[in-house]
């Protein structure tokens, strides 16, 4: 469990870098959807980290509240998980 939420964030950190850049350089952008995907499956801590660190998208909404939503529902499955076991 550890090892993939090492590499999901990793993974989300990265695309998140990737797509300011290509933002930068007006090229083919990854899709919205894929973003808060990687976020969905437990990347959203790395994501949001690079949204704040590269300033990317950070006059959109949806991410900057988004993300945070996600981020608290998965911290409270993880400590009723927790707390369950």
């Amino acid at each position: 469990m550890i090892v993939w939420l090492i590499f999901i964030n990793l993974a989300g950190f990265a695309v998140c870098a990737v797509d300011k850049y290509k933002a930068i350089k007006g090229k083919w952008r990854i899709p919205e959807r894929s973003i808060f995907g990687i976020s969905i499956i437990g990347g959203s801590v790395g994501v949001y980290s690079a949204l704040l660190l590269f300033r990317h998208k950070i006059r959109y909404r949806r991410f900057m509240v988004g993300v945070p939503i996600i981020i608290f529902v998965q911290a409270c499955v993880f400590a009723y998980i927790a707390l369950k076991t």
